[in-house]
C-alpha cells in the first residue's frame, strides 16, 4: 500500500482522488510540529504539502521511505531542495494551477480601476450619490503594456484582446510564438511601454535584474493617465517611488497584490484613493486550490508508482550511467549559461552550440540542456531543471542549433557557446581538463583563461598599465578578495578583458566604483555556484 501523508489544508478534491486510485491510501495529519512530521515521515511513501509544513534538513534525515514531496502551489522555500536531493527524495510543485487565477485578478484589478469601483461602492455606502466623481474610462481601444510573457502574462493578453485593448508586451528573454495570433505588438525596448502604455501589468518573478525595475525614472517616463498592477511580486515595482508619484499624481493609480513584505506593516498605500490594494489574492480561488490539489496528488502518485515525472524541481540524479567527463561539462555548461545571462543582454534571438574534440563523441543532450538552464534560470523564480527546460525554452520560442566536430585538431575537447539577442552576438568558451579541472577561455572573442567558479566579475576594459591594481585596490577596500584571475588582449583594437573570481559577493557601492574608473567600459557580475 501506498502511503501518502498530507500535512497542510488540502481541497478534498485531492484526497478523493488518492483514495480512488487502487493501492494508494491518503493519510491526514495537519498543524503538526517539526517533531512529530520527523517522526512519522519515514513510513510515508509520499507527502503532500502547501506553504505551511516546512521540510527541513532534520525532517528529511528520516525520511526513511519516502519517494517524492509535492507541493501543491508554486513556490517550494519551504523545502530543503540540497537535503532532499541528497536522500534521493524527488520534489514537485503545481506551477500552472494559478495561471488564469492570478490572470483574472489583474483583469479584475484593471477593470476596478478603470470604472473606480472601489471608491464609488464605498462612497455610496458612506450615503452619497455622486455619479461625476466616480466617471471611469473604457478599455476599449486603450494600449495594455505586458510585462513578461509566460504562462500569466500569456493569458492577461487573451483576455485583454477581448476587450478590444492594443496590447504591447515585452520579456527579457524571448518572444513567445503566440504573440502574433493576438495581434500583440512586440518591443525590446522597456521604456516604450512606460511611455505608450495606459495600463502596465508585471508578469514577471523577482531577482536580480527585476528588483526595483520601476522606479522614480520610469515612473516619471508614464503617462499622467497611466495605471499599474503588480499581480506578480513585491519589489518589482520600487514602493516609495510609487507612493511618492500616486501622492503627485505623476500616474493616474495603481492596483497591488504584492509587497515587499506580506502582510506589509507599513499601511501607507491603504491610504491613496488612486491605489487599489489586495492581500495577494492572485491564486485564492476555489477553482485554483482545487487544481492544484488534484495535479499534486496526481504528479506525486505517478512518479512514485513509476510513472512520468512531472514539475519536479530536483531531477533525479543519472547515477552512473553518464560518464563523469560528460557531468563535468554539463557542470561547466549551466556556469557558462549563467554567466552568458549576465553579458548578452537583450531578448534571445538565437542559440549555437558547439561541441568539440573528445567531448563530442558522447551525448550531449545533458550539456546541452544544462547550458538552458544557467542561461534561462536567472529570468524565472521557479526552479529550472532538465525536466521543464525544454518546454520553458519552447514556450518562449527558444531553439538551439547544436554541431559537434569529433575531429576538431586544435583542442582536445571544447564547448563553446554563441547567443544573438537584440543587443549583439556573445560568445563564450570551455573546456576540462585532466576529466575534471573546468576552464573558461574565450568570452566575447577575448582569449582568457578563468575559472568558472563562486562570484565573478567580468570587466571589459580600454587596454592599459595599471588596470589590475587599481581593481584589486579597490575591492581590497571593501574587503574583496580576488581569488583567481584572468587577463586578454585585442592589442590592435586597445581593448582588454579582466575577469576575476571572488570571495565575496560586491555590493552596489563597489560595484558602482569599479564601473566608474575611467578605463572601464563594462562591468558583469554573477554568481556561478
Amino acid at each position: 500500500m501506498i502511503k501518502i501523508l498530507i500535512t497542510d489544508k488540502l481541497a478534498q478534491e485531492g484526497i478523493d482522488l488518492l483514495k480512488s486510485i487502487d493501492g494508494v491510501e491518503p493519510v491526514v495529519k495537519t498543524g503538526i510540529s517539526e517533531d512529530e512530521l520527523s517522526s512519522i515521515i519515514g513510513e510515508h511513501d509520499g507527502l503532500i504539502i502547501r506553504s505551511g509544513t516546512k521540510v527541513t534538513a532534520k525532517v528529511l534525515e528520516k525520511s526513511g521511505k519516502l519517494k517524492g514531496v509535492a507541493r501543491a502551489g508554486v513556490g517550494v522555500d519551504n523545502i530543503d531542495i540540497p537535503a532532499a536531493t541528497r536522500k534521493g527524495v524527488l520534489v514537485m510543485n503545481t506551477p500552472g494551477g494559478n495561471t488564469l487565477s492570478a490572470a483574472e485578478h489583474t483583469m479584475a484589478l484593471i477593470l476596478a480601476m478603470s470604472r473606480n469601483v472601489v471608491p464609488a461602492c464605498n462612497s455610496l455606502k458612506g450615503g452619497a450619490w455622486d455619479r461625476k466623481k466616480y466617471m471611469g474610462n473604457q478599455l476599449n481601444n486603450k494600449v495594455l503594456g505586458i510585462i513578461g510573457l509566460g504562462r500569466i502574462g500569456m493569458a492577461v493578453a487573451k483576455m485583454a484582446a477581448g476587450f478590444n485593448m492594443k496590447l504591447l508586451g515585452y520579456d527579457p528573454i524571448a518572444t513567445p510564438p503566440d504573440t502574433d495570433k493576438l495581434g500583440m505588438e512586440i518591443t525590446e525596448d522597456l521604456e516604450k511601454i512606460f511611455r505608450e502604455a495606459d495600463f502596465i501589468s508585471l508578469h514577471v518573478p523577482r531577482n536580480e535584474q527585476t528588483l526595483n525595475m520601476i522606479g522614480e525614472a520610469q515612473l516619471k517616463m508614464m503617462k499622467p493617465t497611466t495605471r499599474i498592477v503588480n499581480c506578480a511580486r513585491g519589489g518589482i515595482i520600487n514602493e516609495d517611488a510609487l507612493y511618492d508619484a500616486l501622492e503627485k499624481n505623476v500616474i493616474a493609480g495603481a492596483a497591488l497584490d504584492v509587497y515587499n513584505e506580506e502582510p506589509p506593516k507599513n499601511k501607507r498605500f491603504e491610504k491613496v484613493d488612486s491605489c487599489l490594494v489586495t492581500p495577494h489574492l492572485g491564486a485564492s480561488t476555489e477553482e485554483a486550490q482545487i487544481e492544484v490539489a488534484v495535479e499534486a496528488a496526481q504528479i506525486l502518485v505517478d512518479a512514485i508508482k513509476g510513472g512520468p515525472i512531472k514539475n519536479a524541481i530536483n531531477a533525479p540524479s543519472t547515477g552512473g550511467a553518464v560518464p563523469a567527463v560528460v557531468t563535468t561539462y554539463a557542470t561547466l555548461a549551466r556556469r557558462i549559461g549563467t554567466l552568458m545571462s549576465s553579458i548578452a543582454g537583450g531578448q534571445i534571438k538565437k542559440v549555437e552550440l558547439q561541441y568539440r574534440g573528445i567531448i563530442a563523441e558522447h551525448d550531449v543532450d545533458i550539456i546541452t540542456s544544462s547550458f538552458q538552464i544557467g542561461l534561462l534560470q536567472p529570468y524565472f523564480e521557479d526552479a529550472i531543471n532538465m525536466v521543464n527546460v525544454p518546454l520553458l525554452a519552447k514556450e518562449r520560442g527558444i531553439s538551439v542549433d547544436v554541431t559537434t566536430n569529433v575531429d576538431a585538431k586544435n583542442v582536445a575537447s571544447g564547448f563553446g557557446a554563441k547567443v544573438t539577442t537584440a543587443k549583439g552576438v556573445s560568445t563564450i568558451t570551455g573546456t576540462v581538463f585532466d576529466g575534471r579541472i573546468m576552464r573558461i577561455i574565450e568570452i566575447n572573442g577575448f582569449d582568457v583563461e578563468m575559472t568558472p567558479a563562486d562570484t565573478v566579475m567580468i570587466i571589459f576594459n580600454d587596454d592599459k598599465p595599471g588596470v589590475i591594481g587599481a581593481v584589486g585596490t579597490l575591492l581590497g577596500k571593501h574587503g574583496i578578495n580576488i581569488q583567481t584571475m584572468g587577463v586578454g588582449q585585442k592589442a590592435e583594437a586597445k581593448k582588454a578583458i579582466l575577469a576575476v573570481s571572488l570571495d565575496a559577493r560586491p555590493d552596489e557601492k563597489a560595484i558602482k566604483e569599479v564601473a566608474g574608473l575611467d578605463f572601464v567600459n563594462e562591468v558583469y557580475l554573477c554568481n556561478l555556484d
